[in-house]
């Protein structure tokens, strides 16, 4: 039934597109001759527009634009002022640090009337792309036509078309049999994709949490604990589901009022801050150290004893929650870095679900053996008893914990633009750190609090065994291969100097061009809707494109027409069109294509993509960013069939 609503949601086509963005302007009149233009830019919360400057020549930004024109006789006094600076801020879309503006901002310039002159007329122009935390629209423009003088200053919206003029009669005619609207749905939005995969990742971080040193010891103590009560099966089963619902109560609450105190777009802006990011690498480095034997990180010991105390001199359930109560405080020295990572992660989503997502399913994969050896205590005997191999299990963390230290450094570093951390180095890094995490599963790398082992375990072999597979499949990356198992680890590939395996479809940046194409040479049509700034675009190209069986697909069987909606390029014939009630002038070959993208699909997102046959229809489907190759492939297939079909 979800599933049913929210693809109904995305396909509903002929509804309006939200304006995240709304511009306004009026004259204020200062004296006879004098005046100002004052431009407001109102944001819908979690949306901003970037500052007027790019921070360096390569950033992959749009920057707003305010540019005026005047009839004769009115003079500038001076340039555009904000009311307020543009503030700094890490865009993790952008993986830059930034100037933006959210909430509401005004923006001023003041005229004068030279002598001879009473009137004025202004025509004010604002361009910019309004970003939130996971996406952004395609670049923009607002036009207003203003008038100062006689007899009043006064603010002339933009004229709407005629009573009974459509859109394709105010536009410049694009061709209509392509043109047309359609209803389309999108198959990457059917399910909330990234809130399913928090609650799996947080269910396996759950289980690799009881297999910590600080978790395990916790084990005979809950068989002790359960044992005590003594109680009748019916109650013995009570108990233990109340133990594990605690649990993940606990947890989840912990969760939610982290991201209720900082807020969730706040919490989203300090996860990808730099600052959090190097604290939080270097905290990383320090589990890991004290995972490798360096020293022993744990909360104050009165703490978990007063609670165990009260635990065992109470009864009933706030017993059974106090001990579950124990369980998170004893455990938190190991389970931190995991939490803290999963909280960061959680965070991106924006909203209170994301770390509610997470925090549950990694309380469900701890609470949920626990909440067996509660109804099972003598399941205790078949457990290993603690020893050197939780020494092992400590130092296999360690690794983790550095392995994944790295990813926070590396946002800190195109942050500050440092370039300590490009592509390269950091595949080097890590590497080096599954090599090395191989050779000590093998026993050839020994650390001083580790036991002596004369030969290697079998699950060792096939743990290292992995570990070094994946240093080997991470080599080509050093030259530039995708690598799209950590598409969202590594940095992005541009930082990288050295690309062997770069490389460009022969496609077609002119819809109507790449449709006659099509139709000439009878083949089915992929259209991509893509932006030079646009980061996710770029990833879907390395990770899902440069793939040698969708490319293949795609050069033997489709026409690519490749659409850049922020491409400045100026149209040899402007014109305008009727959308929502007002009147977009469509002046650029990127305001071409983005209103195409508005007016016959209904979206104004990028990456987006579109299969379509000779007639303009589509054939299944749209996609957006998503970095399954094989599930793009058989989407790719699918609309073939379709094609071939008719």
């Amino acid at each position: 039934m979800l599933a049913a609503v929210l693809t109904a949601a995305v396909s509903a086509w002929a509804a309006p597109l939200p304006e995240n963005a709304v511009w306004t302007a009026r004259v204020d009149s200062l004296a006879p001759d004098k005046g100002a233009v004052v431009l407001t830019a109102t944001m819908t919360e979690g949306w901003h527009i970037y500052g007027f400057e790019k921070p360096s020549a390569d950033a992959t930004m749009f920057p707003t634009e305010i540019t005026a024109t005047a009839s004769e006789g009115l003079e500038w006094t001076d340039d555009w002022t904000p009311s307020r600076a543009a503030s700094e801020h890490f865009d993790a879309l952008l993986q830059l640090k930034l100037p933006w503006w959210d909430g509401s901002v005004d923006f001023t310039r003041h005229f004068r009337l030279g002598s001879g002159a009473d009137a004025a007329s202004i025509k004010v122009v604002a361009a910019f792309m309004v970003c939130n935390a996971q996406s952004c629209t395609a670049p923009d423009k607002r036009t207003f036509e203003l008038r100062f003088g006689t007899p009043a200053a006064a603010v002339a919206t933009p004229e709407p078309a005629a009573a009974g003029e459509s859109a394709a009669a105010v536009a410049a005619a694009p061709e209509s049999e392509w043109w047309a609207p359609v209803a389309t749905e999108s198959a990457s939005d059917e399910v909330p994709a990234g809130m399913w995969a928090l609650l799996g990742f947080g269910f396996l971080g759950g289980l690799l949490a009881l297999l910590t040193p600080c978790v395990w010891p916790m084990i005979p103590m809950t068989v002790s604990f359960f044992l005590k009560r003594g109680r009748s099966r019916s109650r013995s089963i009570a108990d233990a589901l109340i133990y594990g619902a605690s649990i993940i109560v606990i947890y989840l609450l912990l969760g939610i009022a982290i991201t209720l105190i900082f807020g969730a777009g706040k919490l989203n802006e300090i996860a990808t801050g730099a600052v959090f990011n190097v604290v939080f690498f270097v905290l990383l480095v320090v589990f890991a150290v004290s995972f490798f034997g360096a020293f022993d990180i744990k909360l104050p010991s009165r703490w978990s004893a007063a609670v165990d105390s009260k635990a065992e001199n109470t009864s009933g359930m706030f017993s059974i929650f106090l001990m579950a109560f124990t369980l998170v405080l004893v455990s938190f020295s190991c389970t931190g870095p995991i939490i803290g990572t999963l909280l960061v992660e959680a965070a991106s989503q924006g909203n209170v679900a994301g770390p509610a997502m997470g925090m549950g399913g990694f309380a469900l994969g701890l609470a949920l053996p626990f909440a067996l050896f509660a109804f099972f205590p003598s399941m205790l005997k078949e457990m290993p008893r603690s020893g050197g191999w939780l020494n092992s299990v400590k130092v296999v963390l360690g690794f983790v914990e550095l392995i994944l230290s790295l990813k926070f450094l590396s946002v800190a570093d195109l942050a500050y633009g440092w370039h300590i951390l490009d592509r390269e180095v950091f595949l080097s890094l890590w590497i080096v750190l599954f090599v090395l995490l191989g050779m000590y599963l093998l026993g050839k790398l020994r650390f001083s609090h580790d036991s002596p082992s004369a030969h290697t375990g079998v699950g060792g072999f096939f743990l290292a065994v992995c570990s070094l597979s994946f240093a080997v499949y991470l080599v080509p990356g050093l030259w530039g291969a995708p690598l799209k198992a950590i598409s969202a680890f590594a940095p992005p590939l541009h930082t990288q100097d050295f690309n062997l395996y770069g490389g460009q479809f022969k496609e077609f940046d002119d819809y109507d061009e790449g449709m006659r194409y099509a139709a000439a040479h009878n083949m089915p049509v992929l259209v991509d809707f893509s932006g030079y700034a646009c980061v996710n675009c770029r990833k879907m190209e390395g990770a899902v494109f440069d793939t040698p069986a969708v490319r293949a697909m795609i050069e033997d069987n489709f026409v690519l027409v490749k659409l850049m909606v922020d491409d400045k390029a100026p149209l040899a014939t402007p014109y305008a069109v009727e959308e929502n009630g007002r009147k977009v002038d469509i002046e650029t070959v990127g305001e071409r294509w983005s209103y195409l993208q508005r007016h016959k699909f209904g979206s104004a997102t990028q990456p987006y993509y579109v299969m379509l046959d000779n007639g303009g229809l589509p054939l299944g489907p749209s996609r957006s960013y998503d970095e399954n190759a094989a599930a793009f492939m058989e989407w790719l297939e699918a609309g073939l069939a379709t094609y071939q079909s008719k």
